[in-house]
């Protein structure tokens, strides 16, 4: 199973992106893993919310393919424990599932077609992060996730 973490705008804290790299050499040992950035929007200024979102959303459907699992990150969406994030990834692999991405919207969320698309929304908190530590957060996680499923001794209870 091919995981992706798609993301509108790079990563711009040389911090942040240190310790994301940290956790993408770890997960090669685990997943095909990558995170994909669409660019953020030229001149985003000059649009209302309702645009940016319509626009970014055009874009993420572009990366997507019908039979791909979308889930999107959001805070709307349902809340798990490690261990539950961690069987809900080992049920899609098993599940024969080839793609799934993981989406991290722009500033303002995502538009209704977007989440006309979404297969399921995941929150990982009740307390809204900046777009960048979500993406630190998402990788630590999925990290987590692996080595659960494996029994590995990262994760304690």
């Amino acid at each position: 199973m091919k995981i992706t973490l798609l993301v509108v705008g790079k990563t711009t804290d040389n911090n942040i992106n240190k310790l994301i790299d940290n956790y993408l050499a770890r997960l090669k040992f685990y997943t095909d893993f990558s995170i994909q950035v669409i660019p953020e929007l030229k001149n985003s200024k000059n649009l209302r919310q309702d645009e940016q979102k319509e626009k970014e959303g055009e874009l993420i459907l572009k990366q997507v393919a019908d039979a791909d699992d979308v889930i999107l990150l959001d805070e709307h969406g349902k809340e798990f424990t490690s261990v539950a994030f961690a069987e809900q990834i080992n049920k899609r692999a098993l599940s024969g599932r080839r793609k799934v991405y993981f989406v991290v919207g722009g500033p303002y969320g995502f538009s209704e077609k977007v989440y006309q698309r979404a297969n399921s929304l995941i929150s990982f908190s009740k307390m809204t992060f900046s777009h960048q530590m979500i993406r630190l957060f998402f990788v630590e996680q999925l990290y987590r996730a692996y080595t659960i499923i494996k029994g590995e001794p990262y994760h304690h209870e």
